[in-house]
This record gives C-alpha cells, structure tokens and sequence, in this order.
C-alpha cells in the first residue's frame, strides 16, 4: 500500500497536480488521495484505472493494484464499499440473517466472528470487532448520514453470543434509535409478502449524489452503479419500509423483547 501510494504521489506531481486538484478531477475527497499516498488506505481498483487516465500513466497504477498481495484483516471486496461508507450522505441498509454491521455491539459482533468458518484465532476476531466498531463512528459524525435500517424479527430471536449479549443487544438498539437521523425498523415474522427475499443489500448515496448498490455473497460482493439495478432495489427498499414496522412500534418490538429477555 506504501508503494502504491508513493507512486500516486509521485505521478500526481509530475503532472502538476495538488491531492485537492486530483480529488476534484476522479470525483473523490481530498482525504481519501492523501490517505492513499500514506499507504493508509488501499487503492481500489477502479480509482486506479480513473488515476491511470487523468494521469496518463500507461496502466501503472492498475497494474500495481492487481498485483498487490491480499490483506484478510478487511477483505478486498469490501474496502471499496467502506470507503463509501465513510463518506455517505445516505444509507438504506437491508439485513435478514445479522444485524447490520453500524448497530452491533463489541460482544454481538465477537460472537458473529466466532461463527467463521475455518474458525478465527482470538487475534484475528479481536482486529476484526475493533474495525467493525470504529465503524460505527459514521453515525456520530459532525454530519451524520441519513441512515435507515430495516432487519429481520428472525436476528432478534436468535441469541448470538448468549441471553447477556442478546439484553445488551436489544438495549443498544434502543440507544441508536434516538440518534439524530437514524431509523430502524424491524420486519416482523410472518408477513404474507415480502420484498427482501432475494437477500440482503445496502443503499448509498455518496456526496455526489451519486447512487449506488451493494450486496455480499458467502465470498464476495457486488458494487451497483447501473441506474436501472440501483433503481430496482430503491424501489424494493421502499416496498420493505412499508411492510416492515414502523419506528415507533419497532421500538414497542424492542422494549417488550427486552422485558421479556
């Protein structure tokens, strides 16, 4: 990542560019060019290939990136979606197995890693609950998201980690309801249609304003651009919030699971 960055910087310069002149030009922030030149956050592939063209440099940066070693701390295919996260004016977050990943708990999400399969040394699960964790600052920015959330009545039944995990669990979602933009909404069990079948996806919309899509697989995922595709799951999205919950008895689910835990 060192090397890749050093190389950004140093194409950057010999055509004359400042980080912000480059970030306006690929569409990008100032802070994610610079990150990448300190090797503190990877070049993902498609950023190469718009930097090789604005650039001119022949395929070099594309050509480092594919041939970089992998990192398993945060797999490839999802470092392109968290750098979206990070910045996002917008997420619609739809989960029918695990909570979504910005409203889990340290202890739920040590008990989701400690499902793995092959199973996860302790130094591994521990790197991964504090990635997931720091994540979930994109709800507390200065500017947060508008962010929504629908999941599964089906992922409070189940007791991931144990009954303390499962109180402590409920009694967050409780917190992260009241803060300011976000919406959780809870699709109840035993609906006659459902318009999440085909799997979970995440709705998002970048600072500008762009929309896009995106779903994990058992090993991998998919990031959507095509108008027609993120078209269809905005309007599947909005099928979901209307079958689902409303907040308000969302939290009424909530509280009386709690009680009742």
């Amino acid at each position: 990542m060192k090397l890749v960055g050093a190389l950004v910087a140093r194409f950057r310069i010999a055509a004359g560019l400042t980080q912000r002149q480059l970030a306006d030009l690929a569409c990008a922030q100032p802070e994610t060019i610079a990150s990448i030149e300190q090797g503190r956050r990877a070049l993902l592939l498609p950023l190469a290939r718009q930097l090789d063209a604005l650039l001119d440099t022949k395929g070099a940066l594309e050509t480092a990136v594919e041939n970089m070693p992998e990192v398993d701390l945060i797999p490839a295919w999802a470092e392109e979606y968290m750098d979206l996260e990070r910045t996002a004016l917008a997420l619609s977050w739809f989960e029918n197995q695990v909570l979504p990943g910005l409203l889990q708990t340290e202890n739920y999400a040590r008990a989701v890693f400690r499902t793995d399969v092959p199973a996860l040394s302790e130094e591994e699960i521990s790197q991964r609950v504090a990635a997931r964790i720091e994540r979930r600052e994109v709800l507390l920015r200065s500017e947060p998201p508008t962010a929504s959330f629908i999941f599964s009545e089906a992922i409070l039944v189940d007791r991931l980690g144990g009954d303390d995990v499962h109180s402590e669990t409920l009694r967050h979602l409780l917190l992260c309801s009241e803060i300011s933009g976000v919406t959780i909404q809870v699709m109840p069990l035993g609906r006659q249609t459902h318009a999440g079948l085909s799997g979970p996806f995440i709705l998002v919309e970048t600072p500008e304003h762009q929309r896009l899509g995106y779903t994990e697989t058992q090993r991998g995922s998919q990031l959507i651009s095509c108008p027609d595709e993120v078209s269809i799951l905005e309007r599947k999205y909005a099928m979901l919030r209307t079958q689902a919950l409303n907040p308000e008895d969302t939290k009424s689910l909530l509280e009386r699971l709690l009680g009742e835990s």
